[in-house]
């Protein structure tokens, strides 16, 4: 079957093209520009909600960025949040850096974490904020990585999270979806000029958005990412990336983590840019290794030339994604090529799945994706 043959044969370039323009687009470095040799100071403002395996890591590394002058400014929703404790224990012992912590929720918008940064944003002191996860593990120059990523015509400018740290095996599937996956071809995607925002880490010139909404403008989606990408296109900006993304460590995972997790960002997906959500159901190995199947079955191919066939179509799907991973200096263990297996026979499944339904759980909230139904309620206390 020619045209079976084909696609696959297109499937496997289409992947193999976007890890060669990951990793060139991951080779360059960020040399120092005008701003970052200016060293504006800079607002950081970091949402929390409970205890997290790496709080305490990942709040403590805020307090040692190496940067001459920026404030962090923690937000949270909930007086009796345990994290509150925890972030007011670090204030005491760096005493001498201007961090402020809110406490409160303004529901202004269906997106719990956009609701809690809003406060951050409104009190920032400077004109360069940026909206940090509370998971994020940023490393000494984290700052200057994202300055130095601005350029003439940025609007915003992010870093896809990581994956490091994985503890078993569902962390390295967990790895396997956010590395060489996502980040993978949100890369390469900025590479070919379509850059999309990621929001564990975002870099706003804060007039720039001010001007176009300002924060309340990224609740215009249900996911403040899709919302700050669309925003930016519109006014004819662009979205950049860092060239060294951030960490975001991992700890244990169980499947049900791993799908929650992927099939609510899949639905999001969906709901914001359902144009591009469509073709996902083509990438990964399941459906060029079918393919390959079928071809072979109709031209008749022997046992022996069936085999060679899918472990050379396996081959040209995994050996650059392990290549890229261990030349980048990511996570690489015996365990990634069985989780990269897993994480591709999870895809057909998470993409059939986020075309059955309209919401999705967050951290106890229950939110639609409906764009005529913004609308988000508590389903835990």
């Amino acid at each position: 079957m020619p045209i079976a043959a084909a696609i696959a044969s297109a499937m496997v370039v289409f992947h193999l093209l976007s890890i060669v323009i990951a990793y060139l687009r991951l080779s360059r470095t960020e040399e120092h520009n005008a701003l970052s040799r200016e060293k504006p100071s800079v607002s950081v403002v970091i949402p929390l909600r409970g205890i997290e395996a790496f709080s305490s890591l990942t709040i403590d590394r805020a307090f040692h960025l190496d940067w001459p002058n920026y404030e962090l400014i923690f937000c949270v929703a909930d007086y009796g949040d345990p994290v509150v404790a925890e972030v007011k224990a670090f204030m005491l012992e760096h005493q001498k850096r201007r961090v402020v912590l809110l406490v409160g929720d303004d529901k202004f918008s269906a997106n719990p974490k956009l609701n809690n940064c809003a406060k951050g944003w409104h009190i920032a002191q400077h004109e360069w904020v940026i909206l940090a996860d509370s998971n994020v593990l940023m490393a000494p120059d984290y700052i200057s990585r994202l300055i130095s990523a601005w350029q003439p015509l940025s609007g915003v400018v992010c870093s896809p999270p990581l994956g490091t740290r994985p503890r078993g095996f569902w962390a390295e599937v967990e790895c396997a979806f956010l590395n060489t996956y996502q980040a993978r071809y949100q890369y390469a995607a900025e590479a070919a000029g379509a850059g999309f925002a990621q929001g564990k880490s975002m870099l706003w010139y804060k007039p720039f958005l001010d001007a176009n909404g300002g924060i309340d403008a990224l609740g215009a989606e249900i996911a403040e990412d899709a919302a700050a990408t669309k925003l930016v296109r519109a006014a004819g900006r662009s979205v950049h990336l860092v060239s060294q993304p951030v960490e975001q460590p991992l700890g244990q995972r169980s499947l049900k983590e791993v799908w929650s997790r992927q099939a609510r960002w899949a639905r999001l997906r969906r709901a914001t840019f359902p144009q591009f959500y469509v073709p996902e159901v083509l990438v990964g190995s399941v459906p060029p290794l079918c393919l390959a199947m079928a071809a072979a079955v109709l031209f008749d191919l022997n046992a022996i030339s069936c085999v060679i066939l899918l472990l050379a179509v396996a081959s040209a799907m995994y050996v650059p994604e392990l290549a890229l991973a261990r030349l980048k200096g990511w996570p690489v263990s015996r365990y990634l090529l069985p989780a990269l297996i897993t994480r591709d026979l999870i895809l057909p499944m998470i993409w059939l799945w986020s075309w059955m339904g309209h919401s999705v759980s967050w951290r106890g909230n229950l939110m639609t994706v409906k764009p005529s139904q913004n609308l988000l309620k508590t389903t835990e206390t």
